[in-house]
């Protein structure tokens, strides 16, 4: 019941052209997803590290009050710690009834240009695009990570952000990050280090648990279609806002929206100013 009242506010959102998935990527990857042997290896992750994910986490630590709720809560990376000219495209896709198709143009731009790019994917999503999902998972271009079970919020109190409800407990909380990443580690043999939530909303306690299970909680500094609502002229306009070390939130799962144009026409300008494009996976995040 539940998870059908969470459809229909998912909804109600999209229909008031509001953000669904927020509050709402040069040079070629240096190393393979997936060594020959179908081994991860060490370069996959955010700090060079592989995560051990820890279901045996103790989650009456973390049943308590939180006091901090929205985007930018303590504990969650937005930017990339650096000087350099590095920018970061990261693309959501989310699934569900409103947020499941498949942005082909935005992808093939990004492979033709040999843009590398961190894709926070939902389950929903990999349930309905299963082949096309370990297609991605193979591309060295490409980094997967976890955008959630059933893209909602988290929280271990409960809570609403743009109309979707929350997660309630720390059991929720480890089930939409766990869930995902154990269907994807299925499907990829390998795991996945970088958390991104539906609505990029959590509390302070909910991020506490996600870094108990060996994530870091990622989100932006630069809004790059805001839930995939803005016209190309307003992506490419965002995107020309970047700074040295910036995180990008766009999508790939809404294929009549300005994202794909949006990003051809930045993508020139920025290589003209200098800055490189990379995947999050070794990069320290801030």
């Amino acid at each position: 019941m539940l998870r059908r009242l969470v459809y229909i506010l998912v909804a109600m959102v999209f229909v008031g052209l509001t953000q669904a998935c927020t509050s709402e990527e040069q040079p070629m990857v240096e190393e393979d997803l997936m060594t020959e042997d179908g081994e991860t290896s060490e370069g996959d992750v955010a700090g060079g590290e592989m995560p051990s994910v820890d279901e045996s986490t103790d989650l009456e630590e973390f049943n308590r009050e939180a006091q901090q709720w929205g985007e930018n809560v303590d504990g969650v990376k937005t930017r990339i710690d650096t000087e350099e000219k590095k920018l970061a495209l990261t693309f959501d896709a989310c699934g569900g009834p409103y947020g499941n198709g498949y942005d082909q143009e935005l992808i093939s731009f990004l492979e033709e240009e040999q843009i590398p790019a961190t894709l926070f994917i939902n389950q929903r999503w990999i349930v309905e695009y299963h082949e096309l999902f370990l297609e991605l998972a193979e591309n060295p271009l490409f980094q997967i990570e976890n955008h959630g079970t059933e893209h909602v919020p988290l929280s271990v109190n409960g809570g609403t952000a743009w109309g979707i409800e929350a997660t309630q407990s720390p059991e929720e909380v480890e089930e939409e990050v766990l869930g995902n990443h154990n269907r994807v580690l299925e499907l990829t043999g390998r795991e996945m280090s970088l958390f991104r939530s539906g609505t990029a909303f959590y509390d302070e306690v909910a991020v506490e648990l996600v870094n108990a299970l060996g994530y870091e909680v990622v989100n932006f500094n630069i809004l790059g279609d805001a839930g995939a609502t803005y016209t190309a002229k307003q992506v490419e306009s965002a995107l020309l806002g970047s700074e040295n070390g910036s995180i990008a939130l766009l999508h790939m799962n809404q294929p009549e929206s300005g994202t794909a144009a949006g990003v051809k026409a930045a993508v020139p300008k920025l290589r003209e100013q200098g800055y490189q494009f990379v995947r999050l996976d070794g990069e320290k995040l801030e």
